[in-house]
């Protein structure tokens, strides 16, 4: 839910699907069946062995609302990988589009063909529908808590390298602003942001200041520099230091306060509330020093522990923060797809407790 006088955030769903190339897949492994659950593979072999080209209709749906990702993940896995001596035109597949809000139980593809033709990439196309959708909507969920203030995607760390590229991608159509590494960026021919880490401070004996000014040197002009500002615990100080050393090249300052620790600046205002980690009275401290000395234009990020529901209560109390860093919770909770047959030979056959379901919204894929 948006705030008042800020409006939805922007519509999502991209002008174009992404051509099946750019996911770089394993092809002929796809195809031989190698990542798929075993007995698909022998559902195909059976009915190649048969010679039975039963014609049967697959309806794909999840159980939650959310917001849909890796739609064109899984077409292209349909497109490049079918069984031996089948074509994509082969198949008539009708679906939605990655961004597109869903309904529980709300059929988001449905594909119709011959059943050996495809029965051994379903584990495939199931599973980068349930990751993607999961990615896709906690970084919605976040987004719309912020708006229209940006949130950066920094959940790279908590996952293996692999799922980077279409995890970016699934946050990039939900509507964060910025991704942290390369490959989350390359789907759409960005790149990864970033702040200075606390490793580079460590490496120049603690000190922020210069571990910030070596960062300015080294990036690209175009590139906004962002000062992690928690090393020493004293927030306020550090961004104060930065701030006077680098000057209007000094886009923002990141609080991560550990939530085990009370940043030196809250320690005398202890006593009424909950003072540890990255909270709103660590935030005002900062904004109004920066004010007053006159470093009006640095921004704050603040990130550490945060997800929708933190957003919240700091947007509902007006707490002047500019940017949030969110990670593992954009990681978090299970979006499982099911895929059922729902139709055989161009009749209603299913099994029990599952029946064909219209859903005017899907789109025949080309």
């Amino acid at each position: 839910m948006s705030r008042p006088g800020h409006g939805p955030p922007p519509p999502l769903r991209p002008a174009a699907r992404l051509d099946p190339s750019i996911f770089q897949l394993p092809v002929e492994r796809m195809r031989a069946g190698y990542y798929s659950d075993k007995y698909f593979v022998y559902a195909r072999d059976i009915l190649r062995d048969h010679d039975r080209k039963t014609v049967v209709t697959m309806q794909v749906f999840q159980k939650k609302h959310a917001w849909l990702g890796g739609t064109d993940e899984a077409i292209a896995i349909l497109k490049l990988c079918l069984s031996e001596g089948y074509v994509w035109r082969d198949l008539e597949v009708l679906a939605l589009r990655d961004g597109d809000e869903v309904s529980p139980r709300e059929p988001v593809m449905h594909i119709t063909g011959p059943y050996e033709a495809f029965a051994h990439l379903e584990t495939l196309y199931l599973g980068v529908l349930s990751r993607r959708t999961k990615v896709a909507t906690n970084t919605r969920r976040v987004v719309v808590a912020a708006w229209p203030k940006p949130v950066m995607f920094f959940p790279a760390r908590h996952d293996h390298w692999l799922v980077q590229t279409g995890d970016g991608y699934a946050a990039h159509i939900s509507g964060a602003i910025g991704v942290s590494t390369d490959a989350q960026a390359s789907w759409w021919g960005s790149r990864g942001i970033g702040t200075v880490p606390h490793a580079l401070i460590a490496a120049y004996d603690g000190d922020t200041v210069r571990a910030t000014e070596a960062f300015a040197e080294v990036v690209e002009p175009d590139v906004n520099i962002i000062a992690l500002v928690d090393f020493e615990n004293d927030s306020v100080k550090t961004s104060l230091e930065v701030a006077r050393a680098l000057g209007p090249r000094l886009w923002g300052v990141r609080l991560d306060t550990s939530e085990t620790m009370v940043d030196r600046s809250v320690v005398p205002l202890m006593g009424s509330f909950k003072p540890t980690g990255v909270i709103p009275q660590l935030v005002h401290n900062v904004r109004d020093a920066l004010d007053a000395a006159g470093h009006g234009h640095v921004r704050i990020v603040a990130s550490g522990g945060f997800d929708d529901v933190k957003i919240g209560e700091f947007e509902r109390a007006g707490v002047p923060v500019d940017s949030y860093g969110v990670g593992s919770f954009l990681l978090r909770d299970r979006y499982d797809f099911t895929a059922d047959v729902v139709k055989v030979e161009g009749r209603p056959l299913a099994k029990a407790g599952r029946r064909y379901s219209e859903n005017p919204r899907l789109e025949r894929v080309d």
